[in-house]
């Protein structure tokens, strides 16, 4: 069997750096080695304060999410305009376009914004109606759903067990809620929060993820009656994404986490004390050691920090003593996406930085 069966992480994740310049029409071209079309787009400016906008092909282009607020979904029609065969087209707002400002855009794909409905009393699957759209070969889909207020589960159409997921409430007023497998189906972190490990029933129903559904409770965050959610959902695919934990040593020669490919996006969390959830890119940051992040949580501009890690042909290596990410004993989790994989399915290595 191959090691991997995506030679080319970009052809479903890929990250554009860009100026803006006020107009209202400016197309922003991938440069992978596949065009992608994005179906999630979060985008940051990078040099001022501005929050976390998150858009998809499932809920619309106009309507966006902020990960760094607790707010319902809104809608700008000058923010994102189109999504593209290899990009996305900007508006005039400068929130996402002001000129001279810069941006980073992180970008992964679905199907194309093509939907799925799942009515859960005729197929058996779930006992939520769920939308979805599925990337079964990336292990990523997004559904959205209505509430009911009692605990349920929801279709996720991956075919395989998620190991995470980010929820957010969409017609109300309402933290997200991240599941994920090291924190299992009673612990929640709060992508919007910098908070510790949250623990209670009412979030997953005690209930992990399956290769089919997602458990969710009665709480607001996951399914409030009546409300509409979207969830963001990912599956482990070897060479190409990686959901896991650490232990850190609070030491410049930090702890070392295998993903099984040269990373292109890491996004870390501690989840026994408080802190954030700090993001760093192959984009940001081409060489070693990685020194740039910007945060789920907070608006704020990119902040450059002394040592972060270096990203290696099968991981990343912590170099930083930060208690962001490496605290003597701390738990953390990580989602990572690949910008090569460690071998291809020809059997070709990558190379270290």
């Amino acid at each position: 069997m191959a090691y991997t069966t995506i030679d080319d992480p970009s052809a479903h994740f890929q990250t554009a750096l860009y100026t803006g310049d006020g107009a209202s029409s400016k197309a922003i071209v991938n440069d992978g080695n596949s065009d992608l079309q994005p179906d999630w787009l979060w985008t940051k400016q990078r040099n001022a304060s501005q929050n976390n906008l998150l858009f998809d092909s499932s809920r619309g282009v106009t309507k966006y999410l902020k990960s760094d607020e607790n707010e319902a979904e809104a809608t700008n029609a000058a923010f994102i305009s189109s999504f593209n065969s290899d990009g996305f087209t900007l508006g005039n707002s400068t929130v996402v376009n002001d000129n001279n400002d810069t941006y980073v855009a992180w970008q992964w794909k679905a199907n194309g914004g093509s939907t799925t409905t799942n009515d859960a009393s005729s197929t058996g699957i779930g006992t939520i109606d769920s939308v979805i759209q599925a990337n079964t070969t990336a292990g990523f889909s997004i559904v959205t759903y209505t509430g009911t207020g009692s605990n349920g589960t929801v279709a996720h159409s991956l075919g395989v067990v998620p190991k995470f997921v980010i929820y957010k409430r969409r017609s109300a007023v309402e933290n997200w809620g991240a599941y994920h497998t090291a924190t299992g189906n009673t612990g929640c972190c709060f992508l919007n929060l910098d908070i510790a490990k949250s623990s209670a029933a009412a979030y997953f129903n005690n209930t992990s993820p399956t290769s089919t559904t997602l458990g969710v409770g009665s709480s607001p965050a996951f399914n409030g009656n009546g409300s509409t959610y979207v969830a963001y959902c990912f599956a482990e695919k070897q060479g190409y994404s990686k959901f896991g934990s650490y232990i850190g040593n609070g030491n410049a020669n930090g702890s070392f986490v295998y993903t099984g490919f040269k990373p292109a996006w890491v996004m870390t969390k501690r989840t026994d004390a408080a802190n954030q959830w700090p993001i760093s890119d192959n984009a940001r940051n081409p060489f070693n050691v990685v020194d740039i992040s910007s945060y789920a949580n907070l608006a704020s501009d990119a902040n450059t920090v002394s040592n972060h890690y270096d990203s290696v042909s099968n991981g990343f290596k912590l170099r930083g003593t930060s208690t962001g990410w490496n605290a003597s004993g701390g738990t953390y989790i990580y989602m990572a996406f690949a910008e090569h994989p460690f071998v291809s399915s020809k059997g070709v290595p990558t190379t270290a930085r």
